[in-house]
Formats: structure tokens, C-alpha cells, sequence
């Protein structure tokens, strides 16, 4: 990519300027072409000015995937602001902390989503610090509608949206995005423009992506595979983004055959679903030509139904972080199931690999040990946190991932285990530590630990081990429920133990190993 390119406001007038009457964004029926798109960028951004907002402040979005979340989201690169997504599966609480972490000034919203006016979610969590809502659908009366917002946007020169698009450079942050951690509270990973778009542009040159392809973008925004490896990579190469803002077997199936989808990447859940579904087989699936997978273990047979049962030319798997901009290994199309099932592939170019024991030393290939990253792709820190930021990133620059892994003769990372308690549902990271503080606010419990245990159909879920206050009574169904109204709904457990107690070492630490044994035990 040119250097003249490293920024996103760049990427996308250059886009513009070489796709100008290409189908950028499809969606019911809507098409907006990549001259439409950067003219809206640039009136959003323009709009952004006129609530205040300067270089460097952080504007948040809350909302599902859809071209209005495409729109906002450049329009904030665009005014030189960072992008905080919300992930909107969270509760008010939780939304609440990462505004009021991130400092964030404006949040464009959804308005009704899934049965929830999102901005009456918020509203008693609402931090000082957020100066302005902009609703994006379902408006009421005393919010400021998106509509509005635009109006807003003439009330500032062409010009001036213009100049504050061309002054973003390369190492401005272009976003601050939260994952949990050890500590329970999540964390603000800040990355800048020029390191993002040089891993996006690998990611895309892997795949394959250019112009003719017609991306179904199933993974949410708010994730890096839906923004980073989603629509920005597809903007990257003149592709066409078809967002899908709830992932419905039936719905996606109809989109592959009615819009001739080429590109759809997704967790193995997608993948297990679209095979299970009675009406592939009468579905025109011959438009798809590539994917990318992730998931610490894949069946070979899951590659191999892929390619022959959905007819994809290309299935890649990959490894990375947020902190790592979401990228630093692939395989490559002429990778075998094998290779593709059992391994994350090769670092990307400019990235390096270790894998180091408990005292930091590289051990041989074939042996496990903590997985360290460094390259252009390591993120500039922890927003406000210094301290956690040199927990992870040491001073030669290694990012210490908390993983498992060892590397094959060939160079390829096999991920074995964590070192933290990180499980994933569905493509989704759960963080036990988050997750057990969310839990402790029950009045009934008075300890919980939680760990992640094998499933057939979203590869892992949540296995709580509660015990209860003294005089407390709580069934099963009670405390899915609680749980279910207090949190995300991939992060509620999916089975429930009531025990006396919890094993500990001898400093008190909770036993996790000794717990899985136990789940394990259960279920065999």
C-alpha cells in the first residue's frame, strides 16, 4: 500500500477517487456508491466539528452493523476523532464504563434494537464526560435524531471537514477498542491508522479481496473481524459490503444465493449452522469464494465440508489480539485441511513470533510455551493505563499475549491453551474475571468462579461455580435468568454448580484447573 495511503480518510478519498460509480455499501435495497460514501463521511465529520469535537477526542458508536455505522465510524476518522465500538450486546452498566473509560464525547446510537431503545439502556449510566447522543433510527422526541445531526453538518464550510480529513497522519489513533482482562475491567486498546491499514491490507492481499467480490459481513462491527478484516479491508480493495446486522441461518443462506455473495468469513458456529441447515441443498452456493475461520481447535472435517459442501476456494485460519491490531498470523490458500485445522499459520510480514518459557527464555520449536508478538501491529498501549500497558508490552516491544503455543518446524503457531482464563463462545472472548465481577453484585453470592467447557455447537461456553451466602436460596433457572438480565447473553454461563465451596491454594487463589477437572468429570 502507498504511503500516501496509511490513513484511513486517505484510503478512503483514494478509494473514492479510483471506485467513484462502484457499489460500495448494499443494503435493503439501498445502494450507496464509494463517491456517495466519502461525501457522507465527510458531512458526518463535518457534523462532529459542529458539536465540538477536536483531533485526538475519542466518539463512540452503539449500534448493529449497517451502512449508518460504516458512515458514522469514517466520519469520525475523518473529523481526526478516535472510534470507541460498543459491543451492543452489553447492558447499560457495561456500556457505561466503556464511555466513561474512554472519555468518549459523542455516542452514536441505535435507537430500538432487539426489543430495547438503547439510549433509555444507558441513560442512568450515562457519564458526565458524554456530551451528546445522536440516535440513529427510532428517534424520540427530546434526542437528537440522526437526521438532526446531518443538519447540523452545513452549519460548517466544506472546506474546513475537508482539511481536518487531510491533517489526520498515520500514527494518529484511529480507534480505542475494549477487551477485558485479568482484572475484570475492561481495557481500551489503542491503535493507530498506519498500523491498521498495513494489517488490514495483508489480511486482504491473503484473501484474495478485490472489486468484484461481495463481502456478507456476519461478524459484528464492534469486533475487529467485522470493522478492521470487514468493511475497512473490503473499502480497501473496492468491494461491495453487504452488512447483516443478526446472524440468521435462513437470512444468510437467502443472501449468498439472492445477492451472490463471494466473501463471508465467520467463527466455526456460522459454518456449523449453514451446513446443518436443510435448505443448503437447494441453495445456489456457487457464487463463494473465501473465508477465514478462527477457533483454538477446528475440525479437519469442518475445512473439508467448507470446500466441498459450501464450495469455498479459499478457507484461511489466523491468530491475533485486539492488542495486536487484530492480526499477526494466517495460513495460505494452498495450505492443506490439516495445516488450516491445526494451526493459526505463519507470522505476517513485519511481525515476529516467540514462544517463551516461565523466565522469558525461547524454547525450541515443537515446544510450548507463551506466545509473544512484536511488529508494526503491537498497539500503542492501554488508553489511561500505563501501568497495564507495560504488564503486557516489555521493553524491547514483545507483546505477551497470555497464550499458549508452540511452533511447528515449518513456522506455524499452534495455539494449546491460555494462561489466562479467556474462553470463547460463539467467536466471542469471555473473560471469567469480568464475568465473576458481574455475578458477585447477585445478594445471594458469595463466591464465584467461573470456567470455559467444551461444546459441540458454539465450541465453548460459561460453567459457573457458585456458592451461596449463608440462608441463601437460588436454583438453576434463577441465577440463568439474573444473569441473563445483567450481562451479555454470550457471557451468561451456560450450566450452573452450587458447591460448599471453592478449591484454593494456599494464598487463596482459586484452583481453575481443579474446576475444569470437575467439569470435565461430569461430562465424560
Amino acid at each position: 500500500m502507498a504511503s500516501n495511503t496509511l490513513t484511513i480518510p486517505r484510503m478512503l478519498a483514494h478509494s473514492a477517487q479510483r471506485h467513484g460509480e462502484r457499489i460500495a455499501i448494499e443494503e435493503n435495497g439501498v445502494a450507496i456508491t464509494y463517491a456517495q460514501l466519502h461525501r457522507n463521511a465527510l458531512k458526518v465529520a463535518a457534523g462532529l466539528i459542529a458539536l465540538g469535537v477536536e483531533p485526538g477526542d475519542r466518539v463512540a458508536i452503539w449500534a448493529p452493523n449497517g451502512s449508518q455505522w460504516i458512515v458514522a465510524a469514517l466520519g469520525i476518522h475523518c473529523a481526526g476523532a478516535a472510534l470507541v465500538p460498543v459491543n451492543t450486546r452489553m447492558k447499560g452498566s457495561e456500556a457505561g464504563y466503556v464511555l466513561a473509560s474512554s472519555g468518549a464525547r459523542v455516542l452514536f446510537s441505535a435507537g430500538q434494537f432487539l426489543g430495547s431503545h438503547y439510549p433509555e439502556l444507558l441513560a442512568e449510566h450515562r457519564p458526565f464526560s458524554l456530551a451528546q447522543i445522536v440516535v440513529l433510527n427510532d428517534a424520540r422526541p427530546v434526542e437528537l435524531s440522526w437526521e438532526n445531526f446531518l443538519d447540523k453538518a452545513q452549519e460548517i464550510d466544506d472546506a474546513v471537514a475537508f482539511q481536518r480529513a487531510a491533517a489526520v497522519t498515520p500514527d494518529m489513533l484511529s480507534d480505542v477498542m475494549f477487551t477485558s482482562g485479568t482484572t475484570g475491567n475492561p481495557k481500551g486498546v489503542m491503535t493507530a491508522h498506519g498500523q491498521n491499514l498495513k494489517a488490514i491490507d495483508g489480511w486482504a492481499q491473503a484473501m484474495g479481496l478485490c472489486a468484484e467480490d461481495r463481502y456478507l459481513i456476519v461478524n459484528p462491527f464492534f469486533h475487529a473481524m467485522g470493522y478492521k478484516a470487514g468493511w475497512l479491508a473490503a473499502l480497501m480493495h473496492g468491494a461491495t459490503i453487504l452488512p447483516q446486522q443478526v446472524f440468521d441461518t435462513s437470512a444468510v443462506l437467502k443472501a449468498i444465493e439472492r445477492d451472490r455473495i463471494s466473501v463471508l468469513p465467520g467463527p466455526p458456529t456460522v459454518f456449523h449452522s449453514l451446513l446443518a441447515d436443510p435448505a443448503l441443498a437447494t441453495t445456489d452456493l456457487s457464487s463463494l469464494r473465501a473465508t477465514i475461520t478462527g477457533s483454538t481447535t477446528i475440525p479437519p472435517s469442518l475445512i473439508e465440508r467448507m470446500r466441498n459442501e459450501l464450495g469455498f476456494k479459499v478457507v484461511l485460519t489466523g491468530y491475533g489480539l485486539t492488542e495486536s491490531c487484530g492480526f499477526a498470523t494466517l495460513t495460505s490458500r494452498d495450505d492443506s485441511p490439516q495445516v488450516v485445522a491445526h494451526s493459526c499459520g505463519r507470522a505476517m510480514p513485519g511481525v515476529e513470533l516467540r514462544i517463551v518459557d516461565e523466565h522469558d527464555r525461547e524454547v525450541e520449536p515443537g515446544t510450548a510455551g507463551e506466545v509473544l508478538i512484536r511488529g508494526y501491529n503491537v498497539m500503542q498501549g492501554y488508553f489511561s493505563d500505563d501501568a497495564a500497558t507495560r504488564e503486557v508490552v516489555d521493553t524491547e516491544g514483545w507483546l505477551h499475549t497470555g497464550d499458549i503455543g508452540l511452533l511447528d518446524e515449518a513456522g506455524c503457531l499452534r495455539i494449546t491453551d491460555r494462561l489466562k482464563d479467556m474462553y470463547i463462545v460463539g467467536g466471542f472472548n469471555c473473560y471469567p474475571a469480568e464475568i465473576e465481577r458481574l455475578i458477585a453484585a447477585h445478594s445471594a453470592v458469595a463466591q464465584v468462579a467461573i470456567v470455559g467447557v467444551l461444546d459441540d455447537r458454539m465450541g465453548e461456553v460459561g460453567r459457573a461455580f457458585v456458592v451461596l451466602r449463608p440462608g441463601a436460596l437460588m436454583n438453576g433457572e434463577e441465577f440463568i435468568a439474573w444473569c441473563r438480565t445483567n450481562m451479555s447473553n454470550y457471557k451468561v454461563p451456560r450450566y450452573v454448580d452450587f458447591v460448599d465451596s471453592l478449591p484454593t491454594n494456599p494464598s487463596g487463589k482459586v484452583l481453575k484447573r481443579e474446576l475444569r477437572s470437575v467439569a470435565l468429570a461430569q461430562v465424560s
